[in-house]
């Protein structure tokens, strides 16, 4: 039996899927298995699929341009809608930082090289102000939160449902969301090899991963539920976050727009050198048809 090995991470449409049975039903008449390996993020996901270790997974902007600058060999293949409500900014609530402007020589921690990292550049931009007036401190989400709720941070960039569950069970304020600072899309993506040698595969999975988002966006509440038993996170945190999905859970083929956003953070972090070389976000395009 061939087997599909998909990687997901706790935002994932993916875990629609999974918590459904719906990809694993369909491809098994076809001697097709799942399989399903979980990430705290971006970069480390994308590790794994140029290493061939997974074949397809999901992930946000940032991190597949700096795949892509260091040569990785994977593709596009679809994307969301944009959804900058579903990343944040976030300080403690009784923290003096009150404007973007006031993160000069502050700590902020984000996932490097993940979707965290355009919000941050953008929005330390619209203050005046550089990475360099910053610390950075680089900590995947799980770490990141128990540094903020410690005070070893001033402030965390993060997304959805560890953002959901930094207002719900922590003591977090948002200082900017993703509005005005990045679209915020997903994108789906693939070891290009095996996007060359499977092909016929990628229609039905985009396919299965709108069919699941529109149901998630008609059943908010049942989808919580879902989610709350594929990721183990709190019904309550999920119902948060699946109001703030609606363009996350929108599904399609690569666009015109979403390629031309994926351009200018890719324009935006070479002018910044935080990748080692311009790139054309085209180049690894694989076109699918609805």
């Amino acid at each position: 039996m061939k087997v599909l090995r998909i990687g997901l991470q706790k935002s994932s449409t993916f875990n629609i899927l999974r918590a459904r049975g719906d990809l694993a039903r369909r491809l098994q008449p076809q001697g097709v298995q799942v399989t399903w390996a979980e990430f705290t993020s971006g970069p480390p996901l994308l590790e794994a699929l140029a290493a061939g270790k997974i074949d397809v997974g999901e992930v946000g902007d940032a991190p597949v341009i700096f795949a892509q600058s260091k040569n990785a060999p994977i593709v596009y293949f679809g994307q969301s809608q944009p959804n900058p409500e579903a990343v944040a900014l976030l300080v403690p609530k009784d923290s003096s930082i009150r404007t973007l402007a006031d993160l000069r020589n502050k700590k902020v921690a984000f996932a490097k090289g993940s979707s965290a990292q355009p919000l941050v550049v953008n929005a330390l931009a619209k203050a005046g102000l550089k990475l360099s007036d910053i610390t950075p401190v680089y900590l995947q989400p799980p770490e990141a939160r128990v540094a903020f709720e410690s005070g070893k941070i001033d402030a965390w960039a993060v997304w959805d449902p560890f953002y959901a569950a930094a207002q719900v069970g922590g003591n977090a304020r948002v200082l900017a969301n993703g509005r005005g600072h990045t679209p915020f899309r997903l994108f789906f993506v693939a070891n290009s090899d095996f996007a060359a040698t499977n092909a016929s595969l990628l229609p039905g999975l985009l396919r299965d991963l709108r069919s699941a988002g529109q149901w998630a966006l008609a059943n908010p509440g049942r989808s919580a539920d879902f989610l709350s038993k594929a990721t183990k996170i709190p019904v309550d945190v999920l119902e948060v976050s699946e109001r703030r999905r609606l363009g996350r859970y929108q599904v399609s083929p690569i666009q015109t727009g979403g390629l031309r956003d994926q351009q200018q953070v890719a324009d935006t972090f070479a002018r910044l050198k935080l990748i080692p070389k311009p790139i054309n976000v085209n180049d690894i395009v694989v076109n699918v048809k609805n």
